[in-house]
């Protein structure tokens, strides 16, 4: 899609980070730890107008945890609360082994969908995310054999060639789905032109995700609605409304871009809409 048929093209999947595996309530109160409470954010996003929620696990003291016990425990929260939206799990991180970066895709039922990190990552000062190739292959087909869709996380130029040469190595199910993430360190620089320069250079029918942390997450998910993409907002990626006011929730920062797609004549995707278009 363009700018061109926007107007005229799907619906905009709303897509809600709702917690991380960084930060927690030290940086906002009202971001969820516990699968009860990302549960209850879910529901409330999924109400508010998201038809995906992206998922990370927590260890009961915070810290980021890739057990597939923990994301079992989560899973089974937001079905409890919610009522259709679709899951998607994280594989990313640093400091896990390869072996832990699968057990998210391991849950029963697996989750519809997991993001899939294009690249190597630097992560503060002396962590590397390493998402070597033969790891992205591995994740990948586990993710095939166990009927999940691929969100492909491209962080920057060089993640977006690796999408070309993951598409020379495995058999993508259409259509590709890739999130372009724009910010500080490793990522690309928030600049707009660049957003139009990554659409441009997508695979040929791809779709895409918008996201940019930080103060970046609402004009980039707006430019993103225009140019005829996908958004993603959440705590994940920024725990602020606007400048010194902290967001009160995930639902929060949906309801606001939902009112933006809608001022801009686009319509939201409900979670079989979705579905459609994500081809689940």
């Amino acid at each position: 899609m363009s700018y061109e048929d926007f107007l005229g093209g799907d619906p905009v999947i709303v897509t809600a980070a709702l917690t991380g595996g960084v930060h927690g309530k030290e940086a906002n109160p009202n971001l969820p730890e516990t699968p009860e409470e990302i549960g209850r954010a879910a529901a409330a996003a999924e109400e508010a107008g998201a038809s995906v929620v992206h998922l990370h696990a927590r260890k009961p003291n915070g810290e980021r945890s890739f057990a597939t016990d923990r994301f079992q425990e989560i899973d089974d929260a937001v079905r409890r609360h919610a009522d259709d939206v679709i899951v998607q799990h994280s594989t990313g991180g640093t400091g896990a082994h390869a072996e832990e970066r699968h057990q998210p895709l391991r849950t029963d039922p697996p989750p519809e969908m997991a993001s899939l990190d294009m690249g190597p990552l630097n992560r503060y000062d002396h962590l590397t995310s390493e998402n070597t190739r033969a790891m992205v292959d591995a994740l990948h087909a586990e993710m095939q054999d166990r009927g999940i869709k691929p969100e492909l996380e491209v962080f920057n130029d060089g993640h977006a060639n690796e999408v070309y040469g993951l598409l020379d190595r495995r058999d993508l199910a259409e259509p590709v789905y890739a999130t372009l993430i724009f910010g500080g360190g490793t990522l690309t620089r928030p600049r707009p032109r660049n957003l139009l320069n990554a659409v441009s250079n997508l695979p040929d029918g791809a779709r895409f995700n918008t996201l940019g942390f930080g103060p970046h997450q609402l004009p980039f998910a707006t430019l993103g609605i225009l140019l005829g993409g996908h958004v993603r907002v959440g705590l994940e990626d920024n725990v602020y409304y606007r400048q010194g006011e902290l967001a009160t929730s995930n639902a929060q920062l949906v309801e606001r871009v939902v009112r933006v797609a809608e001022e801009l004549g686009r319509e939201v995707a409900t979670p079989a809409q979705a579905r459609e278009i994500l081809g689940l």
